[in-house]
């Protein structure tokens, strides 16, 4: 195995850095945030058509780079550091894959395209997100979505084709996506199955509200689906194993939001390395303090081992919720300490320390808790057996 960066992937960090630099400075992630949209569409399409981000791991056949996890997982590595509002995580990361894997022949060619140049959006309707992706357990009994139960989405065929009836809360750029991938539930109980169906952006019944989320830079909604008409995604209701997708989409969408974690760790680190070298108290910058050295040591290794462990996921897809808890545990940690070592400026408003804080908070409300990431992944590997 050569852990080496190819020269291919180290450009695309490179550009992809350079590019946020000018684009995505703290007051312009703020400006963003409080658009309709949640991001700045400009930004969108400069990472979409000049970059390719969106189409990085699908295939060339259907206009994307054909690359693979490995540089997305780059690419939100990056956007984390500067907590880019973006849909590249809802489209590229959790919707694309599942159309590739289920979608059928004239789906995959109608969708893919559009979501590879970034001109179509789209997000997987699906809570609580880790249930539904297998990352904190089995996913096949669907009680993470009412289990063919009152709750969750219910799925009903008439003659007219699919109808769906229900709510997903929290769902991912939900307010705002051009397409909905939904999981709903078919058959009733006892013999409910899951299946994913497209919604698409304006449908009759279709009611989406955008949530006062903690992490503004990761706008959550709620979708409300009455009587919506909808697609199935693939050609066999009874054929497609929708929750092994779902689960496979999930251990490579967790080595992905494993490097986004990390980038953002890394990113408030460098913030306050660079604040503990001018902040001065005593006579000296407080970062000559050996207390202090000595903690932004420790959050140095933290990041390192997270990030070291997020890269061997997207090798390993298998490893993907033991990288995803420790970027998480490793974001939570420097966030907290940044805040500390900042003093008051850190929890200002002006100050952009906060949004790291937040992010972090609201990053493992939504992908985790860590200590179910970690079970789930201990019970996989029977080390309890």
């Amino acid at each position: 195995m050569d852990t080496a960066f190819t020269a291919e992937q180290d450009e695309i960090r490179r550009t992809l850095r350079e590019l946020l630099a000018k684009h995505c400075a703290p007051d312009d992630v703020r400006a963003a945030t409080g658009t309709a949209a949640g991001y700045d569409p400009a930004l969108w399409a400069l990472l979409s058509q000049r970059l390719g981000l969106p189409g990085l791991a699908l295939p060339e056949t259907y206009g994307g780079v054909g690359c693979g996890t490995t540089e997305l997982a780059l690419a939100a590595e990056e956007t984390g550091r500067v907590l880019a509002p973006s849909p590249l995580v809802a489209t590229a990361v959790l919707a694309a894959p599942l159309i590739t894997r289920l979608g059928t022949g004239a789906q995959r060619a109608e969708l893919l395209p559009r979501l590879a140049d970034g001109s179509l959006t789209a997000t997987l309707a699906a809570a609580p997100l880790p249930a539904a992706l297998a990352l904190t357990g089995d996913n096949r009994t669907g009680e993470w979505a009412g289990g063919g139960r009152a709750g969750g989405v219910q799925a009903r065929r008439d003659g007219h084709g699919w109808r769906l009836y229900g709510e997903v809360a929290q769902v991912l750029d939900g307010h705002g996506a051009d397409l909905l991938l939904v999981a709903a539930h078919a058959g009733g109980h006892p013999r409910a199955r899951t299946l994913l169906f497209l919604v698409r952006s304006g449908a009759p019944g279709l009611a989406r509200v955008r949530l006062t989320a903690l992490d503004e830079t990761r706008p959550l909604a709620r979708v409300e689906l009455r009587d919506v008409a909808a697609e199935l995604l693939g050609a066999d209701e009874d054929g497609a194993d929708v929750p092994h997708a779902l689960a496979a989409t999930g251990a490579g969408a967790a080595a992905v939001l494993a490097a986004e974690a990390v980038g953002a760790a890394d990113g408030v680190l460098a913030r306050t390395v660079a604040y503990v070298r001018t902040r001065e108290q005593f006579g000296r910058p407080i970062g000559s303090f050996q207390a202090v050295r000595h903690r932004l040591a420790d959050l140095c290794v933290r990041v390192r081992a997270a990030r070291s462990a997020a890269y061997y996921a997207t090798w390993d897809p298998a490893a993907g919720g033991l990288a995803l808890a420790q970027g998480l545990e490793a974001l939570g940690a420097v966030a907290a300490e940044g805040i500390q070592l900042h003093g008051g400026l850190g929890i200002t408003w002006e100050h952009e320390a906060h949004l790291y804080f937040k992010r972090a908070t609201a990053a493992e409300l939504l992908l985790g808790p860590v200590h179910r990431l970690r079970g789930h992944a201990a019970d996989t590997a029977g080390v309890f057996a």
